[in-house]
């Protein structure tokens, strides 16, 4: 498995949720854990979800809006997909591939006030922030129960 286990997030178009997935999992897995994103598509990132990443003192900015290759599904330990479409989209995983499915909805389709669309986005950050930590809780347990 190598030195650290390895976790793709898996989006329409690695513009948001994925995105802040991949933010999160950074400054919650330590270096224990590599962690991607990735899209179906590319869409580039939103600036949205960069800013409410900020909010929180994660800069996401640097990050890529990258689209799904083969190489990141060979080198991916855990993959989660965190929309329906991505869920559907999935290839076939390599063998030995753990799937786990999160579906969040998008906020960049939330209408409204900039106000109302931010707070949107607030929330699905909170809420991705609670899913990967307990994703990382679980992974490092299982890390530990194999040594």
């Amino acid at each position: 498995m190598g030195d650290s286990l390895k976790i793709l997030f898996l989006c329409t178009g690695n513009s948001c949720r994925s995105q802040m997935a991949e933010g999160w999992a950074k400054s919650l897995g330590g270096s224990s854990l590599s962690i991607e994103s990735a899209g179906i598509e590319a869409h580039g990132k939103n600036p949205r979800a960069v800013k409410v990443m900020a909010e929180v003192g994660i800069d996401i900015a640097r990050q890529e809006s990258t689209k799904l290759t083969d190489e990141m599904l060979g080198r991916a330990d855990y993959v989660v997909t965190v929309c329906g479409d991505a869920d559907e989209q999935c290839p076939i995983l390599p063998h030995g591939v753990r799937k786990e499915h999160w579906p969040l909805a998008d906020p960049a389709k939330a209408d409204g006030s900039e106000e109302y669309i931010m707070d949107v986005f607030r929330a699905t950050r909170d809420e991705i922030r609670h899913r990967v930590a307990g994703l990382i809780q679980r992974v490092k347990q299982e890390v530990e129960g194999t040594l």
